[in-house]
């Protein structure tokens, strides 16, 4: 097997779990209704237990941190499994929650929360005033995620199975993606920082006047 060969090999199972965690809850509820808890939950197993495999013979510490959200997931559907019991399985998005609360509050205990990290991927000239405001995002993320793991707990708890898959495999997606569109048109207008993409060339020029007519 030539070298091409073994790399389409990986980013297609790459690709293939980053869309069974994606699509997780939407998998759940299908695969409940037509094959029953514990089916489900060893399907998803096997889906599951290649790449996570695959990265722990690698090592290394950030690989191993990479595990944590797949080996709990792997805890959870083994337990649904075992117990035939598909509420287990209902608990993944609240436990994507955590683990991003987590990921992100430890980061302000630092010097340099999450955010600041990510904004130092384009820019590494950043203000003191960027570095507050960076920080202040990633409060703004944690609060989120403790309202949408608790709206998914919710759910999961109360609510029918299809309004938890819909909350979880499509509403909350677009709360992500609206709260992160926000904070860039914001942070573009506050700081005028402008780069090279198509979103910036739309924006900059709309901001740009915005920000000269304000006083």
């Amino acid at each position: 097997m030539t070298a091409r060969v073994r790399g389409l090999l990986r980013a297609a199972a790459v690709a293939l779990e980053s869309t069974i965690f994606v699509a997780f809850p939407l998998l759940v509820f299908a695969g409940v209704s037509r094959l029953g808890a514990r089916t489900t939950a060893l399907v998803l197993c096997a889906l599951l237990l290649p790449g996570a495999v695959r990265a722990a013979v690698k090592g290394g510490d950030r690989l191993r941190a990479a595990l944590l959200l797949p080996l709990s997931t792997g805890i959870l559907l083994v337990v649904a499994a075992a117990l035939d019991d598909e509420r287990f399985m209902l608990l993944y998005p609240v436990l994507v929650n955590a683990a991003l609360l987590l990921q992100f509050g430890l980061s302000l205990r630092g010097e340099r929360s999450l955010v600041e990290t990510f904004a130092r991927l384009q820019v590494d000239d950043l203000s003191p005033a960027e570095r507050r405001y960076c920080r202040s995002v990633t409060m703004v993320w944690c609060a989120f995620f403790v309202l949408n793991g608790a709206a998914a707990a919710l759910l999961a708890a109360l609510a029918p199975r299809a309004w938890w898959a819909a909350f979880t495999g499509g509403i909350s997606y677009g709360l992500v993606g609206a709260l992160f569109a926000a904070e860039y048109v914001v942070r573009k207008a506050r700081f005028q920082r402008w780069g090279r993409s198509p979103v910036d060339r739309l924006l900059a020029p709309l901001l740009r006047a915005r920000a000269a007519h304000d006083p």
